[in-house]
């Protein structure tokens, strides 16, 4: 008889080793603006999710800007992480984080693992949702989901790239799956609904038709463009003219697709447009968090 056999699982406790095993961590941030400047009011957490000291990089009147640290950098079988912010009216807050999220292999049990991310936006608030890329090891499993709900003339901007195995190390997405949900809603009506499964043995992972085999996709939307066909056309104009992107708006929510195989690529083509969006959206230059250049 095995350690694992004599010892029972501790209910509701990541040390299980059965399917129930369950590890949360969470962390709620709120904004407001005070005094004339977006303050960090509120930030409670539980388990590995905390933030570094607000940061005021444009000036203290400006955007404030957090980065969100997830120490054990990634998600193993088990994980649930939830992530919400609420930004109230008037306030301007940007968050991003200091590193690439992992997303490792299934255990031997197939445990799957789950994210949420919650982003509230009251009437005349902004938030900016700049995470560095995902990278999903071969055998991953679980689910994302991200839910952002507008509130009158609200506006967000925000991204999440997604590359699938490590092709520098030999190492393809061949088995696993990740189902994505994202929803956008302004005053309770939805903007954009998706879902989306990452199987590499779905035909469509393969199919021209679907992720025609592509390992890396970026996704980029705005929402509170004052002429978004103007700046479509700006995005057009200088950003890389190759057909792995393509740019367009619906339900007034620009959005900025990628598919391909660099990771890279993806990541310098949404900050690419997002310096080039920002002073038309919020009227303010980009400027680039100090953890990227680290």
């Amino acid at each position: 008889m095995t350690l694992r056999e004599l010892a029972p699982p501790l209910a509701g406790s990541g040390h299980r080793f059965d399917q129930e095993r369950h590890w949360a961590a969470s962390l709620a941030l709120r904004f407001a603006k005070r005094d004339g400047a977006t303050r960090l009011i509120q930030a409670r957490h539980q388990g590995p999710l905390r933030v570094q000291r607000p940061f005021y990089p444009e000036g203290s009147q400006e955007a404030c800007h957090i980065y969100v640290l997830h120490p054990p950098g990634g998600l193993v079988s088990g994980d649930a992480l939830t992530i919400k912010a609420h930004v109230e009216q008037g306030a301007h807050a940007l968050l991003t984080t200091p590193a690439a999220n992992k997303l490792y292999k299934a255990d031997s049990q197939g445990v799957a693992w789950s994210q949420r991310t919650e982003l509230e936006v009251a009437d005349g608030a902004t938030l900016e949702w700049l995470p560095q890329e995902t990278i999903a090891f071969d055998g991953s499993k679980g689910e994302q989901r991200t839910h952002i709900d507008l509130h009158g003339s609200a506006r967000c901007l925000g991204w999440e790239v997604m590359a699938l195995g490590r092709p520098a190390s030999e190492l393809p997405y061949l088995s696993g799956r990740i189902e994505q949900y994202f929803r956008l809603t302004l005053d309770g009506k939805p903007l954009w609904l998706e879902r989306q499964p990452l199987d590499p043995l779905h035909p469509r992972f393969m199919g021209r038709w679907g992720q025609g085999g592509a390992t890396v996709q970026a996704t980029l939307w705005a929402v509170g463009m004052s002429d978004a066909p103007a700046a479509i056309e700006e995005l057009r104009n200088a950003l890389p003219d190759n057909p792995r992107w393509a740019v367009t708006v619906r339900q007034d929510v620009l959005l900025l697709r990628y598919l391909g195989d660099s990771r890279n690529e993806a990541w310098a083509l949404c900050e690419q447009a997002w310096q080039l969006l920002r002073p038309r959206w919020i009227e303010r230059e980009a400027h680039i968090p100090r953890i990227w250049l680290t």
